[in-house]
């Protein structure tokens, strides 16, 4: 931990897991909680709190997890309800906590629930616990609104009994009616059930969707969120409702009931600022996403702007930020940094980046980026292989691809696999360390060729790598008394050149323009992301400073 005497979450820094790609302990191809165990050495050594774990549940995998059969047992490809147990245990004894998925928007529709609800058929019980309409038009065959699923296509299937249900993604996952009261009362206990097993709290997933318009009345006109300027909220019919607050803070006295400062990270796309900190009021969830960071350009202006914003609308409701660069769902930051022209894009849309890929450029970048994130008030989030200096894997042959948004879009748009490719523990070869020794299955998602010098153990060691880059950085967030919680203060610098201060003694300069910035000769330094020639820090670069 950092020197706070404040909740743990409000300044740690949390290493996502996304299982399937993390570590195969049983050598199928696939990551499991096996191999999750077998790296809690590595996980201490490179200075993390705690660990978010992607859905871990019983799922017929259609989403990778995100389709829940059944919230109160670990699917077998990952393992059982008693290895997660003793994965907590483990964690715990190195110090590390342990944060679940929580996926309360929808379900799989291998649900029993579900199951239920299409033996029942129309106007039953039972399909209250979703959202089933009839259609419009003639015999009801067109669907209820015109909502569209995140991963492409209408938001609606029909059944052949001729009812509709909603599914934001996709139809494999059926969205539950959060009015009903089955529904709070489920949920409730699905957290008492693994509260209760000592995980340390959860990540929300669509925190900002359970709610919808009653009327389910079809989208707003225009678009939703203006990519430039300033942005007002729109009374979307299922984005962001006030009334989903209701729920959680019913959630936030389910977590007060256990000792040990239980905590929620929300998954919330927000329109502003202000939207975002309704989510982690005194009596509401504790942390949340900052999504407007990871969107910023590579621009001084832009990023000091949000940093502002986020801080002021979050700390106005006593919460702190949480800043993170990458994650399962985004293209992993060095490929988008890696683009000369780095643009903000629009929440809830896809990145898709512009021009060709400057790797080396993009690499250097991100390194700059990671001591700006460490640096800023707040906890952070580390995505699996960041510390590793990863690109997103760009070239996937299409027969590989197996996120559904690659299916649902008519092909074309190759989704999310990119950044989800597993990744390299050691050796020239694939699958690098991945799966256990002796294994024969290939990784679920091939290896590029060359990652074999981004492997944990050639990089280990060596002190111009990036994971060396990042172990160094937790350390000395860990031991520095200004890092962690608190303030900071904006200082003189030229355009193009972000300067903060934090007391005691801390500076966090980062070069975003094209010229060197000479560092002030009095200035110890402590870290830096490049080598520094005559106290020059050249573009693209950041450097720690004692003062």
């Amino acid at each position: 931990m950092t020197t706070s005497t404040g909740p743990w979450w409000r300044d740690a820094v949390i290493y996502q897991v996304y299982i399937r790609s993390f570590a195969d302990g049983n050598g199928d191809g696939v990551g499991d909680i096996a191999g999750i165990r077998s790296r809690l050495p590595y996980l201490k050594s490179l200075g993390v709190d705690a660990i978010w774990i992607n859905p871990w549940y019983k799922s017929p995998m259609a989403d990778h997890g995100y389709d829940v059969a059944d919230f109160r047992e670990i699917d077998p490809l990952f393992g059982t309800v008693a290895e997660a147990e003793q994965l907590i245990e483990e964690a715990h004894r190195h110090g590390i906590r342990v944060i679940p998925d929580l996926v309360p928007n929808h379900t799989s529709d291998q649900h029993a629930w579900f199951q239920a609800a299409l033996a029942a058929g129309p106007g039953s019980g039972e399909r209250e616990r979703y959202v089933f309409r009839a259609g419009r038009g003639p015999d009801g065959t067109e669907p209820p609104n015109d909502w569209v699923s995140c991963f492409g296509g209408p938001a609606w299937t029909r059944l052949p009994d001729g009812e509709w249900y909603l599914h934001l993604f996709a139809p494999e996952q059926p969205d539950l009616n959060w009015e009903h009261p089955d529904v709070r009362a489920e949920f409730e206990s699905i957290l008492r059930f693994w509260f209760s097993r000592g995980v340390d709290g959860f990540r929300i997933d669509v925190a900002h969707g359970l709610i919808k318009h009653p009327e389910l009345p079809d989208l707003p006109p225009g678009p939703e969120v203006a990519a430039e300027g300033p942005r007002q909220h729109l009374d979307h019919p299922h984005w962001d409702r006030d009334e989903v607050h209701d729920i959680y803070r019913a959630w936030r006295r389910v977590a007060d009931e256990f000792p040990g400062d239980r905590s929620f990270v929300a998954e919330a796309w927000a329109d502003t600022p202000q939207r975002l900190a309704a989510y982690v009021r005194r009596d509401g969830l504790h942390t949340a996403f900052n999504f407007d960071f990871l969107m910023s350009s590579w621009d001084a202006k832009d990023l000091r702007a949000v940093i502002d914003d986020s801080l002021a609308m979050l700390g106005a409701v006593g919460a702190p930020a949480t800043w993170v660069l990458s994650n399962h769902d985004v293209m992993r930051h060095p490929s988008r940094y890696g683009r000369r022209v780095v643009k903000r894009w629009v929440a809830n849309e896809p990145y898709r980046p512009e021009g060709p890929l400057d790797l080396e450029l993009g690499t250097r970048r991100a390194r700059a980026a990671a001591l700006l994130m460490l640096a800023l008030p707040g906890g952070a989030y580390v995505y699996q292989g960041e510390e590793l200096g990863l690109p997103e894997v760009e070239d996937l042959p299409e027969a590989v691809l197996q996120d559904p948004v690659w299916e649902r879009s008519g092909h074309t748009d190759r989704g999310r696999d990119g950044c989800r490719v597993p990744i390299p523990w050691a050796g020239r070869s694939t699958p690098y360390g991945f799966s256990a020794e002796g294994a024969t299955a290939e990784p679920w998602l091939p290896q590029p060729p060359g990652w074999a010098d981004l492997g944990v153990a050639a990089q280990t060691g060596d002190e111009s790598s990036m994971l060396e880059l990042y172990r160094t950085a937790l350390r000395l967030r860990r031991a520095h008394p200004a890092l962690g919680d608190g303030s900071l203060t904006w200082l003189d610098a030229p355009a193009g050149v972000l300067a903060l201060g934090r007391e005691p003694g801390f500076v966090c300069v980062v070069n975003l323009s094209a010229e060197a910035y000479r560092l002030h000769e009095d200035a110890s330094v402590l870290l830096a992301s490049g080598p520094l020639e005559d106290g020059l820090l050249a573009p693209d670069q950041a450097a720690w400073l004692a003062v």
